[in-house]
């Protein structure tokens, strides 16, 4: 037995079921950091139970765990296994998965740490958040420039957004500058980083439900297309909120591009409406993505313009809605199709993506009264769907794969077992 199969029942060994996809370790630590996060977050709001003390305070460590811990974790899970299949090359090897993993983890500790090593741990930090994107970024730009078409190079440039915001905020904070305004524009690449991904998941999932639905009642439908123009008006309408946001927080400017961008996602919806087959759970629940992010960026253009209420209840259903449901689905669709089993038939999953529309829905509605008890059943709600989300796929994360294939295809792409 060699020595990397020496104690294969050790999670961070190599030869442990967890790292046979890199999809294992990242999606296990998003599920799991979105319940306990947002635990300690209501804890905090509610109880007055003590959080880590960081650089511009609690609401910024808050921020920051959820867009830089809890989605950042999803997305390396989710890029680090999509781009070998779209790109049609092998899995990434387990090896620098577990760095990337290495470095999550370090960061988490040199933030949380910051409020008693300032320099000291907002240093780690920041070297260990831009390491593990430049990591990703060298792990997947050979293979998104070597395709013929470069068809997903837009994933790389995203990255690259992202470590740049990242490292702005790590800056301002060193420099002893309020940093929440790097998040602010953080949110927008996460609500971007959504579109492009989902111009692709979208495109397999609409289209097999299409295709159930003409196999089960006969008959033609045209095929679903994510077209690009609506996509890239989506993506500069969201980036020119964020900028003008960046620069002038509040304004009128960014009141109405945020309603622009609300109008542009809205109309990536028109290429949605396909009939029957949109009511089917995962094309429906990748739908409510769009209709959060949509109703979010509404939200705050009308409380910008004097609405009556605060633009941060459009800011939440952003978060808790668009964002929080989105890796929610994610998780489920790839976690069981790229370990060899049938995504469908789950009941729990329809009604954990309702609990996050609900703590959306109750979080915004927080700002018009009834603040502490709105704002403790969002987060209750939020920790139901992820918790349960944890209980049932982190063993399907901790075992092999139920087909007894070796690699990370997906369900379809797998080859069953005895053949070639």
């Amino acid at each position: 037995m060699s020595a990397g199969a020496a104690h294969p029942r050790a999670l961070w060994s190599l030869a442990h079921q967890l790292w046979l996809c890199p999809f294992r370790p990242f999606f296990g630590l998003a599920a799991l950091s979105a319940w306990l996060l947002m635990a300690l977050w209501a804890g905090f709001l509610l109880l007055g139970w003590p959080l880590p003390a960081v650089p511009g305070g609690p609401f910024v460590w808050h921020a920051h765990e959820l867009l830089l811990g809890f989605a950042l974790a999803a997305a390396a899970g989710f890029v680090l296994t999509s781009v070998p299949e779209f790109t049609r090359t092998p899995a990434f090897a387990a090896a620098p998965v577990r760095v990337l993993v290495a470095l999550w983890l370090l960061a988490r500790l040199g933030f949380w740490s910051s409020g008693w090593w300032p320099r000291a741990g907002l240093v780690v930090a920041g070297l260990a958040q831009l390491a593990l994107l430049l990591g990703l970024m060298a792990l997947l730009a050979p293979r998104l420039w070597q395709d013929p078409d470069r068809r997903h190079v837009s994933f790389l440039w995203a990255l690259a957004v992202l470590a740049l915001l990242g490292t702005g905020f790590y800056v301002d904070a060193l420099r002893g500058v309020a940093p929440m305004r790097w998040l602010h524009a953080l949110l927008g690449a996460w609500m971007a980083l959504i579109v492009i991904a989902m111009s692709r998941i979208s495109m397999s999932i609409v289209n097999a439900s299409i295709d159930e639905v003409v196999a089960r009642e006969g008959g033609e439908r045209d095929p679903y297309l994510a077209r690009p123009p609506r996509r890239n008006l989506a993506l500069l309408a969201i980036g020119l909120y964020a900028a003008a946001e960046f620069r002038q927080p509040g304004g009128r400017v960014s009141a109405w591009l945020a309603l622009a961008a609300a109008a542009a996602v809205l109309g990536l919806l028109n290429d949605w409406h396909v009939g029957r087959p949109l009511m089917r759970r995962w094309p429906l629940m990748l739908y409510a993505v769009y209709a959060l992010m949509a109703a979010g960026y509404a939200l705050i253009g009308v409380g910008l313009l004097g609405g009556g209420f605060s633009p941060n209840a459009g800011l939440h259903v952003l978060t808790v809605g668009a964002l929080g449901l989105a890796i929610f689905v994610v998780i489920c669709i790839a976690g069981y199709t790229h370990s060899g089993l049938e995504k469908d038939g789950r009941p729990w999953v329809p009604w954990g993506a309702a609990l996050l529309v609900a703590a959306a829905l109750l979080r915004a509605a927080a700002y018009a009264g009834s603040t502490e008890l709105l704002m403790g059943l969002a987060a209750l709600l939020w920790c139901a769907a992820f918790a349960v989300q944890s209980t049932f796929m982190l063993p399907v994360f901790l075992r092999p794969r139920a087909d007894g294939a070796s690699d990370c295809a997906g369900l379809d792409e797998a080859p069953l077992p005895g053949l070639p």
